[in-house]
C-alpha cells in the first residue's frame, strides 16, 4: 500500500531510519564501554524493544508499571522502573512481575524502601533498588552525598531489597551543543561526589545509571557512570533537531495529515490536532509551533485544537483540499503514546502496521 492510501491521521516510522538510530546508539555504548538500557516510553512497542535487545542492550527501562507489564513480554531480562512507584496496588502488581523477571526499582525516601519491602515480604520475592539522586534537573532525587548514603543504609536493613547502586536523570542538559556542553560539566560533578559518598562508605555501585537523549553522545565524559537510559533517540522529534542531537533525517516518525478546510483566508486546517500530535511546545530551537511540515518550508503549524491544526499559508502558495502533509512532532513520545497502532514504512510504501503495546499505561 503506498502511504497516500491511508486514513489519516497516521503514525508512519521510518524502519531504515528508526534502525539506523538503534545502530548508532547501541555503536557509541559499545565504543565507550557504556552499558545501554533504553527506555521505552517513546515507542512503547514490544517489536523495538526486541530490536534495542538484539543490539546488545543490558535491559530495559520503563516508566510505569503497566508498561513493565507489557515490556516483559520481550525479555526474560531485566526491567528498570524509573518512575517512584508508591501505593499498595502497583506494589502489589510489581513484586507479581518480580517473581517472572528481576526488576530494578529506582527510590528516593524511606517511605518508598519500606512499602516495597512489605510488598517483597508479602509475595517472598526481592527486587534490586537503585538510590536516586539530583544532577541538576531538580525532579526527583536526593542531593548527591550524605542524604544517598543514609538512605542506602536503611535499605540495606530492609528484607526483600538488595541495594545495587545509584541514578540519575540528565533532563538539565538541554539547549544548544554549546549550552549542554556546559551543563555536562556541571553533572559530572554531581555523579562524583554521589559515586564518591558511595565509594567512601562501601556501598555496592554495580550500577551507576544516568542518561538522557540530548545528553547520551556527551555521557563519556561523566566519570563513573556505568549506563545510560536515552528513550527518544530511537524516533527523534523536534526538540531533538533543534538542539543540535540529530538531524532531520534522523527523524523516523512522521505524522501523515490531510488538509480538510482551506474556507478561512492565509489559513489551512488539518486533520491532526492535540489528539495526534499532543500539544506539547518546541522547548527548544525557536520555541515555537507545533510540528515541523516536510517539504514545506514556507507554512507552520501555529496552533492545535483537539482535532484540528491550523497552519498558516501566509507566505506560500494555497494547499488544496485533501493534500497530504508529513509533520515531524515537537516530542514524539507523547505523541506515538496517543495512538493504538503506528505504520511502519519503507519510501512510500507500508510494509507493516505495529501496535502501541503500552500505549496509555500510566498506573
Amino acid at each position: 500500500m503506498h502511504i497516500e492510501e491511508l486514513a489519516t491521521p497516521a503514525v508512519l516510522v521510518d524502519l531504515d531510519v528508526a534502525t539506523r538510530n538503534l545502530d548508532r546508539m547501541a555503536g557509541f555504548c559499545q565504543k565507550h564501554g557504556l552499558g545501554l538500557r533504553p527506555h521505552t516510553k517513546t515507542h512503547k512497542s514490544l517489536e523495538f524493544a526486541r530490536r534495542q535487545l538484539s543490539r546488545g542492550s543490558r535491559g530495559l527501562t520503563v516508566a510505569k508499571v503497566g508498561e513493565a507489564e507489557v515490556i516483559v513480554a520481550a525479555t526474560p531480562g531485566e526491567i528498570l522502573v524509573a518512575h517512584p512507584v508508591f501505593g499498595a496496588a502497583q506494589l502489589e502488581r510489581l513484586a507479581r512481575l518480580a517473581a517472572e523477571t528481576e526488576i530494578l526499582i529506582a527510590i528516593d525516601s524511606d517511605a518508598a524502601a519500606e512499602a516495597i519491602s512489605c510488598a517483597a515480604a508479602r509475595l517472598g520475592v526481592s527486587f534490586g533498588i537503585l538510590v536516586e539522586f539530583d544532577s541538576g534537573f531538580r525532579r526527583c532525587g536526593l542531593a548527591a552525598g550524605a542524604a544517598c548514603v543514609a538512605l542506602a543504609r536503611g535499605i540495606e536493613r530492609l528484607p526483600g531489597l538488595r541495594l545495587r547502586g545509584l541514578m540519575t536523570y540528565f533532563g538539565n542538559i538541554w539547549g544548544s551543543e554549546e549550552e549542554r556542553a556546559s551543563q555536562i560539566r556541571c553533572t559530572a560533578r554531581e555523579v562524583q561526589r554521589a559515586v564518591e559518598a558511595f565509594e567512601a562508605e562501601r556501598l555496592p555501585l554495580e550500577i551507576v545509571s544516568g542518561g538522557s537523549t540530548p545528553a547520551a553522545v556527551l555521557s563519556h565524559l561523566i566519570p563513573g557512570l556505568t549506563e545510560i537510559r536515552p528513550g527518544t533517540y530511537i524516533f527523534n522529534d523536534m526538540n531533538t533537531v533543534y538542539q543540535g542531537a540529530c538531524s532531520l533525517d534522523d527523524c523516523a516518525v512522521r505524522v501523515l495529515t490531510t488538509v480538510v478546510s482551506t474556507a478561512i483566508s492565509g489559513q489551512a486546517i488539518i486533520d491532526a490536532g492535540s489528539k495526534t500530535l499532543s500539544s506539547d511546545p518546541l522547548s527548544s530551537g525557536p520555541k515555537s509551533g507545533y510540528g515541523f511540515i516536510v517539504g514545506q518550508p514556507s507554512v507552520t503549524l501555529t496552533r492545535l485544537n483537539e482535532e484540528h491544526g491550523y497552519v498558516d499559508i501566509t507566505r506560500a502558495g494555497p494547499l488544496r483540499i485533501g493534500e497530504k502533509l508529513s509533520v515531524i512532532p515537537n516530542h514524539v513520545c507523547a505523541c506515538v503514546n496517543m495512538h493504538d497502532e503506528v505504520f511502519i514504512v519503507g519510501g512510500e510504501q507500508v510494509i507493516d502496521t505495529w501496535k502501541v503495546d503500552a500505549r496509555g499505561k500510566v498506573r
